[in-house]
């Protein structure tokens, strides 16, 4: 008896195959199967394929599992019966080298091919890889990812080899004149782009592609621009029958052009400028959509990169799209009309299109990626599993739905794969029949049908429970709450009874004004479909409303913000989307009039609340880094620039005031981030200001500048009403006496200009706002002296005439953006100024009698009146810079310019413990108190008219159990920090 050598065992288990043993899978009919191996021998035996002809006489865990495939797959059997060395290759190397020998060889030019020629290697080359990739997905020896990864792959190889044969052939016939014919797309001007599945390189088993084809008539290889058009048509004709027509080998594969721009009257290659104009003009939400997937796949791949990034302000917005759920939605409901779409069922289900099927899952991600990816690139990729990690990493989802939207997605495209390995046919419907459906319930390794179609119903159950979940819509008011009739010229009775319950007090008023929406007065509501989506959000409004106990001022607020919008579907398909935001937007409506006419002001700042990250994620200074690096994305010129930091600065200040609304940051980190804010602002701001100085006037031979923040900038205690008190500091060559541009100016009247036109950018209003109230009188001699101060002035100014008022206020001084050296400079420059050795009583009288003044000339109005009020903030602000000053704060790692931090580090010869603790608690308290109504309250504060909800944040933000008490809290820490002040300093 011959010996069995270790190549036999492998053979055996399948291991030569597919470097793994396969996974049994059970035959739908185990004598057709034996049937079907005893053909394979034969075929095998006839064309000297002796080893696999041995294989299939034999009995092994491998011809067992290759009798079960030709049972079940007919595509498969047809094609190893008629090609059998397709198999006996997979002896000598694995299938999966033999599938990476296979795309180079499609990859490698043939000298002399004839197009005919091409047809027919392509043709049995994807025959061959097609089959192997299907039987290694059967035998679950690689993951589904992997399949459709080397499906996708296979597709971009027939792609690329039939684009390089038809570009050299121009090429020889005079048509074009490729820059290198050796690397034919380099430069070709031929863009082609892949669409959906293979795009996104998720083709599965029996995939058409989906192309879209450019052409650059500006691309070096054209040599006729005007022919480009027809030339690059004529090619794409001649590309779509090399790998579309069937012939006696079959096709390559079947290629869908449909995609391009308006299809049905544009020619098959379209110029790259016509479909830029297209798309600006005329692009329908389901193209973004599509766009998302698209990927350059063959051709002048890198003129395809450049054409896909001038495309990215139209598929990513910079402004969330809240209609596009609607919209995504709207053709997700269209598919199920047009395309046999019904309840949840298995047997003759779409497992693509069908409810719970593999598109839902792709709209799930897709949807979330328009709304928020103009926003957050992060959520940009093509791949629908990646994706759903990335929304889960992200917070727009939860890791579990992630994990079982991933889950099923696998599942569902291996059910899709099955369908379509059958017969090599486009379908995605499960059969009705028993011999059908029991031949997919085999290949997904079922013995029951049963069992099955358990698993396939549970897969479409969850999938749809969460695809429905995205588009929850905000909860009505109960039946029994009552009427709400706003038509008609007379007040429906039982509507004033409804309002009042829900505690409007003037409900005939709100009657009046809600008549009008529905009315279409605003612009927001001009349209049907705007005046619907209202009407349906209407109850929970109200509801929502009365739940502020201002209920008419409530709406009040609405209604302005209401009047101020361009349009209101986006808005409103938001709120019905969103019932949290609805809340949310309402207790800003009630509690904060500030933001209240922020919202109003400029709608679009209430995007950010879409990120489901904001009430968790710490808005630390890299966030802000990152958010506004990708808000700046794009812009071109100056004026486009300092909008958009103007917008961008109006939706953060609104998103940190959220966040302090809602408690999910603490008043010092919200100054904190106000701060940090305004430092990348406004230097991003004077970056610009800088350029645009430097292409008329040039620089000056060796020129730094830097931007020193004062007060409570410098501090990084900025409020949501804070100015802005800044330096600009400069210093420059010695010998420089003009800048070097074409209108050059001497270095004062340089920086003069600089620092004037950075307070034109900052402050000067425009239709996106202003980015800040900038103060500049912190300098050296205040107004009087220039408003840019050379380094070696401000040394000596500081040095030798500066007040100690002025030396009080360096103390928060701290560089924000500029020249980094001259930053250090500027820094030991004022640590040493600090530093320098004073009388400690000429301070502290000093000080008392700045502090005197301020109480003659800025009386407080009431004890909430927090920064001037006596024991307030401007007093724990002296007793920080005079401890400074004097050398009586404990020397720590890193100088410290926050008042808080300098509090808590006060020497204790100056002041005992338990002072610091109070001094430290009532900056905490005045902080909190601060933040909030700076952020809440346009104007002076007044307690008495204070809106309910406004009273419930203030309690929570200063953990204090009713209004009185918190009264009461205020007193008596004033009364506490003023007699610290007054032993501290004027003893």
């Amino acid at each position: 008896m011959k010996q069995r050598t270790n190549r036999d065992r492998q053979a055996e288990d399948g291991t030569i195959w597919f470097n793994q043993p396969v996974q049994p899978l059970p035959p739908l009919d185990a004598e057709d199967a034996r049937e079907a191996l005893g053909e394979l021998a034969s075929a095998a035996q006839e064309q000297d394929a002796l080893q696999l002809a041995q294989l299939c006489a034999g009995e092994s865990p491998l011809s067992t599992f290759l009798g079960s495939v030709l049972s079940l797959s007919p595509f498969l059997k047809s094609a190893f019966l008629r090609r059998p060395q397709i198999l006996e290759a997979l002896f000598t190397q694995s299938l999966f080298d033999r599938l990476v020998k296979i795309e180079a060889e499609i990859l490698e030019p043939v000298e002399g091919e004839t197009e005919s020629r091409l047809m027919t290697r392509l043709r049995r080359l994807k025959g061959e890889a097609h089959a192997l990739i299907g039987l290694a997905d059967l035998a679950r020896t690689q993951d589904t990812q992997a399949t459709i990864h080397q499906l996708s792959s296979l597709a971009d190889a027939c792609l690329r080899a039939a684009v390089r044969y038809l570009l050299r052939d121009a090429h020889t016939s005079g048509k074009l004149k490729l820059p290198d014919p050796d690397k034919p797309e380099e430069n070709s001007g031929w863009i082609l782009l892949g669409m959906g599945k293979l795009g996104a390189r998720e083709l599965n088993f029996s995939s058409d592609i989906d192309l879209i084809v450019l052409f650059d008539p500006a691309a070096p290889a054209i040599t006729e621009p005007d022919e480009a058009g027809e030339l690059f048509m004529r090619l794409t004709r001649r590309l779509v029958r090399i790998l579309h027509d069937r012939t006696g080998d079959g096709y390559v594969f079947r290629t869908d052009l449909r995609l391009r721009p308006d299809p049905g009257s544009t020619p098959l290659a379209i110029s790259v400028d016509a479909a830029l104009s297209y798309y600006e003009a005329r692009g329908q939400n389901w193209e973004r959509a599509a766009m998302i997937k698209a990927r350059p796949v063959a051709g002048d791949e890198q003129a395809g990169t450049r054409f896909l990034g001038e495309l990215r302000p139209y598929v990513w917005r910079k402004y969330m799209d809240y209609a596009a759920i609607a919209d995504v939605h709207s053709i997700k409901r269209q598919i199920h009309a047009h395309r046999g779409h019904g309840d949840v069922a298995v047997r003759g289900h779409n497992v693509k299109l069908g409810r719970g099927g593999i598109r839902e899952i792709e709209f799930f991600v897709q949807t979330q990626q328009l709304i928020a990816g103009g926003r957050f690139p992060e959520l940009r990729g093509r791949e629908t599993v990646a994706m759903l990690d990335m929304l889960a990493d992200q917070n727009w989802i939860t890791a579990d739905a992630a994990a079982t939207l991933q889950r099923l997605y696998w599942y569902l495209r291996d059910v899709e794969h099955r369908i379509q390995i059958v017969a090599d046919e486009q379908s995605h419907v499960l059969p009705e029949d028993d011999e059908g459906f029991s031949r997919i319930a085999r290949l997904m390794g079922c013995e029951q049908d049963e069992a099955f179609a358990a698993d396939f119903r549970a897969a479409l159950h969850a999938v749809e429970q969460h695809y429905a979940a995205l588009f929850e819509t905000a909860p009505k008011l109960s039946d029994k709450v009552g009427n709400l009739v706003f038509t008609g010229d007379v007040d429906d009775p039982d509507t004033l009874h409804t309002l009042t319950g829900l505690g409007f007090e003037r409900p005939s008023d709100m009657i009046r004004l809600i008549r009008g929406w529905h009315f279409g007065r605003y612009r927001a509501t001009r349209s049907a479909e705007a005046r619907e989506r209202l009407t349906e959000l209407t109850p929970a409004l109200l509801q929502a409303f009365g739940e502020t106990r201002r209920a008419d001022d409530a709406a009040i607020r609405f209604d302005a913000f209401l009047s101020g919008l361009p349009a209101g579907i986006q808005l409103f398909s938001l709120l019905q989307n969103n019932p949290s935001l609805l809340r949310l937007l309402v207790t800003i409506m009630g509690a904060a009039p500030r933001l209240a006419e922020t919202v109003t002001r400029s709608p679009h700042v209430f995007d950010g609340l879409l990120d489901p990250s904001l009430l968790s994620e710490l808005p630390n200074r890299d966030y802000l880094s990152g958010r506004l690096t990708t808000f700046l994305e794009g812009a071109i010129s100056f004026e486009e620039a300092l909008d958009r930091l103007r917008i961008f600065a109006a939706e953060q200040r609104f998103l940190i005031g959220v966040r302090l609304l809602t408690g999910s940051i603490d008043a010092p980190r919200a100054g904190r981030t106000f701060s940090d804010l305004a430092d990348l602002t406004i230097g991003h701001a004077f970056s610009a200001v800088e350029a645009e100085m430097a292409q008329k006037h040039g620089r000056i031979p060796g020129a730094r500048a830097v931007i020193l923040g004062m007060g409570k900038l410098g501090s990084r205690e900025l409020t949501a009403g804070s100015d802005v008190d800044l330096i600009l500091i400069y210093d420059h060559d010695e010998k420089a006496d003009w800048s070097d541009g074409y209108k050059p100016l001497e270095p004062t009247r340089y920086f003069a200009r600089l620092t004037q036109r950075l307070i034109a950018a900052v402050s000067a209003p425009t239709s996106k706002g202003i980015l800040y109230d900038l103060d500049l009188r912190l300098r050296p001699s205040g107004n009087k002296g220039p408003v840019a101060t050379h380094l070696d002035a401000f040394r000596k100014y500081q040095q030798h005439d500066a007040w100690t008022w002025e030396h009080m206020a360096l103390t928060r001084a701290r560089p924000i953006s500029g020249d980094t050296t001259l930053a250090s400079e500027l820094q030991e420059d004022i640590v040493a100024i600090i530093a320098t050795s004073r009388n400690a009583a000429e301070v502290k009288a000093a000080a008392t009698e700045m502090r005197d003044l301020l109480e003659q000339e800025k009386p407080a109005t009431d004890r909430w009146d927090l920064k001037l009020v006596p024991g307030g903030v401007i007093d724990l602000e002296f007793i920080a810079q005079v401890a400074s000053l004097i050398g009586a704060v404990q020397d720590d790692t890193e100088r410290e310019t926050g008042t808080a931090a300098v509090l808590a580090h006060i020497d204790p010869v100056f002041a005992d413990a338990g002072d610091v603790d109070t001094l430290v608690a009532a900056h905490q308290l005045y902080t909190a108190v601060m933040q909030v109504i700076r952020l809440c309250v346009v104007g002076t504060f007044d307690k008495t008219d204070m809106p309910p909800a406004l009273s419930d944040i203030l309690l929570r933000a200063t953990d204090t159990p009713e209004m009185s008490v918190l009264d009461a809290l205020l007193v008596e820490t004033q009364t506490n920090v003023r007699a610290i002040f007054d032993r501290l300093l004027r003893s």
